[in-house]
């Protein structure tokens, strides 16, 4: 491991979060609000950044490397992003904090605060600007706006990005880096616009067009979005939603004009028809709590939207709906958004093909000669890739049923361990019971939000960067 590039690395990531600590420090200012936790923060990450950027290193960097750095880089950011919250004086303990910080970075949106409407300015707006700065991945901003020190980039936004499948839009992966960026500023200024055209003012609309670009869900209103009660920003915002929801190699296709192309997406035929589905089983079994059907289609698609894009968003407390409804929601949950997206869950991608590839094994059980392949997109999926599919979805269960174990010492039910340790890792918010949409995880011991912590970054990186990280055998120079 050649740990002086990795740090190196690192330090370059820790000026890039000084840098964006200024646009919070801006909203204390014109807020009139104390500037300190901002400034201290700021200063550290600066100073630690100019030191570690100055090591002397050779530029080997393999993939072993890149998956290092990225759960090294992930795990320190957000201690970083923590530094704030305990500052401000706002928060009970370095615990919750820390759970606010990487609920933040990796799009989660779950909250240990009982009343968010206290918070300063700079605070909140930091929080939702986590999760805008997570949403795409730090480290694809970082290739993007600076020279990663001729190293091969592509083995950390490999690392870092989701899906089974790493692809490049362009051959340079640092161009590629700027397009997605590029497309990502320009869909949340649209949000941000459209929400303010909607009926919120201007602090409102950037602080829930950053938390919804980052499919995070983190607002500066208890009831989130119902506080609105408007259908207009509810729509609004559920589209937004879905759209970043997709692949955004997607979005290339469509801005290149190369529709039928983006159309033979089979991740994206399989996303949209569980939106559909979804969507019209719950209006059925809601139809009688609401007063009209567009009553019922608004609640219904708003959830739907909040749940599979993994944002977390509320107009409403569906832990209250029928449990039928409720299930839907937590599958819903599980399967996330598709491949680079900004959204969670183990992805459409992987669920599709793990669904052929059993279609593929009951056909062979019965015609042991046959000979068939899984395909995706027309194109031949390698049995690394199914493997390694396979792989990740059983190393996911695990993981929340560990996490949900330790969860339960906090003597909650099932369903609060359960759905507190599945919402973590989809990086979705809510659970259910007492974790659902109206309430908050400030009850937890500091065990059980520290776990939480961990299977958010787990469930961001998508497993396998903080196994590497926790590997011994990575640690050899070797």
């Amino acid at each position: 491991m050649n740990f002086k590039i990795v740090f190196k690395v690192l330090g370059n990531v820790l000026k890039l979060e000084s840098y964006t600590l200024f646009l919070p420090l801006l909203a204390a200012v014109h807020y009139g609000e104390d500037t300190t936790p901002f400034l201290v923060t700021i200063a550290i990450a600066y100073f630690a950044g100019v030191a570690l950027t100055r090591i002397k290193a050779e530029r080997k960097f393999y993939i072993r490397e890149g998956f290092f750095t990225v759960g090294l880089i992930w795990v320190v950011t957000g201690i970083l992003g923590a530094v704030p919250f305990y500052l401000s004086g706002c928060f009970n303990s370095i615990a919750d904090c820390l759970f606010e910080s990487y609920s933040g970075f990796t799009t989660t949106g779950a909250t240990i605060l009982p009343d968010i409407e206290i918070l300063p300015h700079g605070i909140t707006l930091w929080r939702a600007f986590t999760h805008w700065l997570g949403g795409m991945g730090v480290l694809v901003l970082a290739t993007a706006i600076m020279p990663m020190l001729g190293i091969r980039s592509q083995y950390l936004t490999q690392a870092e990005s989701p899906g089974p499948v790493f692809s490049k839009l362009v051959p340079k992966q640092s161009q590629t880096s700027k397009i997605l960026y590029g497309m990502y500023c320009i869909m949340t200024i649209i949000l941000a616009f459209c929400l303010r055209i909607a009926g919120m003012d201007w602090f409102d609309a950037i602080l829930h067009a950053f938390s919804t670009a980052g499919t995070g869900g983190f607002s500066n209103r208890n009831l989130s979005i119902g506080y609105y009660n408007s259908m207009s920003i509810d729509f609004i915002i559920a589209i937004f939603m879905i759209l970043f929801s997709v692949n955004f190699a997607i979005h290339f296709l469509l801005i290149t004009r190369r529709f039928r192309e983006a159309w033979r997406s089979d991740e994206l035929k399989f996303f949209v028809a569980i939106v559909t589905v979804a969507t019209i089983l719950i209006c059925f079994d809601i139809s009688y709590i609401y007063g009209s059907s567009i009553q019922t289609f608004r609640q219904a698609f708003f959830q739907v939207a909040a749940i599979i894009s993994t944002s977390g968003f509320a107009t409403t407390d569906w832990v209250q709906w029928p449990h039928f409804s409720q299930f839907v929601l937590v599958v819903v949950m599980l399967v996330g958004a598709c491949a680079g997206s900004t959204g969670g869950g183990i992805k459409c991608s992987r669920v599709l093909i793990l669904c052929r590839a059993v279609r593929r094994e009951i056909h062979q059980i019965s015609h042991p000669r046959s000979v068939e392949v899984v395909k995706l997109d027309g194109k031949v999926v390698e049995e690394k890739t199914i493997r390694s599919v396979l792989l990740f979805i059983c190393t996911y269960f695990l993981i929340v049923l560990m996490a949900a174990l330790v969860i339960s010492l906090d003597d909650v039910t099932l369903g609060v361990s359960f759905s507190s340790a599945v919402t973590s890792i989809s990086n979705v918010g809510p659970g259910l019971e007492s974790v659902g949409p109206a309430f908050n995880f400030s009850a937890f011991s500091a065990r059980a939000k520290m776990v939480m912590s961990a299977c958010m970054v787990l469930g961001r990186l998508e497993i396998f960067p903080i196994l590497v990280l926790l590997s011994p055998s990575c640690w050899k120079k070797q």
